[in-house]
């Protein structure tokens, strides 16, 4: 985690001082609930309330003789709180602490996430009416397909940050619990209406079963469903680069007054951002096997998974968080030339309409064989030649047998390909009303 790719508002949930400020409510919520239940003075919960505080530089002090950070805190705490800090902690454990502020801080991550996935949504929706009949090629394996719509284009990713949003949510709602149960998490020192209440206090669920820990299979889908939203930019990302490549140039980068691409070449306009933000998925997804391989700790527990989440929870959210928002305002600033799209969709003189004449033939009782020949033989003689596709197949007597010149010409029409646009997007966004670009 470092600033360059840190938003303020994420990095602060990983802060000493917000982290602090976690372990103290919890003790403090759970010594309310300790005092209504009579096992505690209500004077000694008030008194928390009250003078409780803590001093970092203290508590690293303190930690330093101590080796534990929840006792160095705790002794800190006592300072300000005075005797009726006795209390605190009553029946409780480390971890009933360390998990719950977890979840507190991966909850309030997962808020930070969801904002900057609304965010990339709400411009991918915008850009996919723009330029929802922009015809430009499809691709497969790098090489023209068939026409498609720059707009469809992008409502397939909106869909996919849809999709994601969904699974962040319900990625937060399985880390949200709380566990203040105990050691070895059997209540045996403290009554589960302390959990309950904390729980409630701090905006958490109960935690069914709690071996002391919070079961780390939360964690591990957690960060995986983090991977995937990485995954999901990666793969936008890498389609603005290829669309920016020189040969290409169907889109790219917003670039500003005064920007440099290279110290060596004054000339030169790179997919700088899209590149870093490649780079950043990596990182995110580099979370996802850590995560998975501390599920398996030892019995009850063990804090083997301890020194993972103290890097990879601020490193993989503080970068996705700083990737959405990246990705967000390349997509809002996005700069599409559909008359090089339309240039790059005639390169191969009309090639990309074979399938319609292979079907069409097909409809005219030529066997499909027959048919897959002819059209492939005239496809190969462009691919080699150069020239009109059209021109080729009206030269060809066998075809001729079949489809007249007004026939084929038919069949380079662009409007079959984009029949259906209406009905993706109303799958897609509920409508298929909204700004569209006019070329």
């Amino acid at each position: 985690m470092i600033p360059r790719y840190s938003r303020p508002d994420m990095a602060d949930i990983w802060s000493p001082q917000s982290k602090f400020q976690i372990w103290f409510e919890i003790e403090a919520h759970a010594c309310d609930a300790q005092a209504d239940l009579g096992v505690i003075p209500k004077s000694a919960a008030q008194a928390v309330w009250e003078r409780g505080a803590f001093d970092i530089d203290r508590i690293d002090e303190i930690e330093r003789e101590t080796k534990h950070d929840v006792i160095a805190f705790l002794t800190n705490l006592a300072e300000y709180v005075g005797p009726e800090a006795r209390f605190v902690h009553q029946g409780m454990t480390s971890s009933d602490v360390l998990d719950t502020t977890l979840s507190v801080q991966l909850a309030r991550a997962s808020d930070l996430l969801l904002e900057g996935i609304d965010r990339l949504l709400a411009a991918l929706r915008k850009r996919a009416f723009e330029f929802k009949r922009t015809p430009t090629i499809g691709r497969s394996h790098g090489i023209h397909a068939e026409p498609t719509t720059f707009g469809l284009k992008l409502a397939g990713y909106y869909a996919e940050f849809e999709r994601n949003k969904t699974r962040l949510a319900q990625a937060k709602a399985d880390i949200a619990t709380c566990a203040i149960s105990g050691a070895v998490g059997t209540f045996a020192h403290i009554d589960p209406a302390v959990e309950a209440h904390v729980a409630d206090k701090m905006g958490l669920s109960v935690e069914p079963v709690s071996t002391q820990v919070i079961p780390r299979d939360r964690h591990a889908q957690f960060f995986s469903v983090l991977g995937v939203v990485a995954s999901s930019i990666e793969r936008l990302a890498t389609e603005i680069r290829h669309l920016q490549r020189t040969e290409v140039r169907e889109a790219e980068e917003y670039f500003s007054a005064g920007q440099k691409g290279s110290s060596a070449m004054p000339h030169k306009r790179n997919p700088v951002l899209t590149e870093n933000l490649t780079g950043l998925a990596r990182i995110v997804r580099s979370a996802v096997i850590p995560a998975q391989e501390n599920v398996a700790l030892w019995h009850e527990r063990d804090i083997s998974h301890s020194s993972v989440e103290r890097m990879i929870g601020p490193d993989a959210t503080v970068t996705l968080d700083f990737a959405l928002h990246r990705m967000a305002m390349v997509m809002e600033n996005l700069l599409v030339y559909p008359e090089k799209m339309q240039a790059n969709l005639d390169a191969l003189g009309g090639l990309v309409h074979s399938q319609q004449v292979l079907l069409a033939l097909t409809q005219k009782g030529v066997s499909r064989e027959d048919a897959y020949r002819l059209v492939q033989r005239n496809a190969m003689m462009v691919w080699s030649e150069g020239g009109s596709y059209l021109d080729k197949l009206k030269a060809d007597s066998e075809i001729g047998d079949a489809l007249n010149d007004a026939e084929l010409d038919a069949l380079f029409d662009l409007a079959q390909h984009f029949q259906h646009v209406d009905t993706i997007f109303t799958r897609v966004f509920g409508t298929s009303e909204g700004d569209e670009y006019v070329a």
